[in-house]
């Protein structure tokens, strides 16, 4: 689906972003990872089968601001362009009301999950551009769109601004044969979601399906959007949240 093409991941050391390095990898595409922590994008690439030269690291925070511009360089002049990005990395944040909440910690959420997607579709867009096209996804959430939850208002806003930057790209960049979606996970078991049973049991019950995600099963939506599978998606902001949104008990 992806054979020789050339996609970034961003939040790869962990969770969705290191399922979907698996998935993809196996279509044959080419991959840059990239995280924070390079012991753990260095276990995900050592587990990936026959990866050699068709996939890469570039170590850095989403949140700084010349993250974008050095990992779609960095692409670029690894494997001679870009074709698609999964922009995954993301974080919770400090939780509490409004009222309680410090400007830095609202600040260091939006940075993390909604400024790091400015900046990445300011340097994806050209780079794609100059190969007649690509598609980038967006983890977005269900928080802040279907459903609000107390205590995750940086959050929600975040993610709730993510579909709106989503619906404009699409629009502005469509001509250009550029597909621009956000990707909405219910409740997924990562290392976001913690290892507390109760928890999970709680979470799980919130969805129709009665359970939680595994990470490839997001992955698998990713690689839809990411892929002439979904060539015709564009503007989206696609749940794949098991039913979390239309469930009321």
């Amino acid at each position: 689906m992806l054979q020789g093409k050339t996609i970034l991941i961003t939040g790869a050391s962990s969770g969705i972003g290191a399922a979907a390095a698996k998935l993809l990898a196996a279509t044959g595409a080419n991959l840059m990872l990239a995280a924070r922590r390079e012991d753990r994008l260095r276990a995900v690439k050592a587990a990936l089968p026959q990866a050699g030269d068709k996939v890469s690291l570039f170590v850095g925070d989403v949140s700084d601001p010349g993250f974008s511009e050095a990992s779609v360089a960095a692409t670029v002049d690894a494997f001679g362009g870009l074709d698609g990005a999964f922009n995954n990395a993301g974080t919770l944040g400090d939780m509490g009301p409004v009222p309680d909440m410090s400007l830095e910690a609202w600040h260091e959420v939006l940075a993390t999950n909604l400024d790091s997607g400015f900046l990445a579709a300011k340097h994806q867009i050209p780079a794609m551009r100059a190969r007649g096209g690509g598609s980038i996804v967006f983890t977005s959430s269900f928080v802040g769109h279907t459903i609000g939850l107390p205590g995750m208002a940086a959050y929600a806003a975040a993610k709730a601004g993510l579909i709106g930057l989503t619906q404009v790209l699409a629009v502005e960049h469509g001509p250009e044969n550029i597909r621009v979606n956000a990707l909405l996970p219910g409740g997924t078991r990562t290392e976001m979601a913690g290892d507390d049973p109760a928890f999970h049991d709680y979470v799980a019950g919130l969805h129709a399906l009665k359970r939680m995600a595994e990470p490839d099963e997001i992955a698998r939506a990713a690689l839809f959007l990411l892929s002439d599978a979904g060539s015709f998606v564009t503007g989206a902001a696609m749940l794949c949240d098991g039913g979390n949104s239309i469930t009321k008990a």
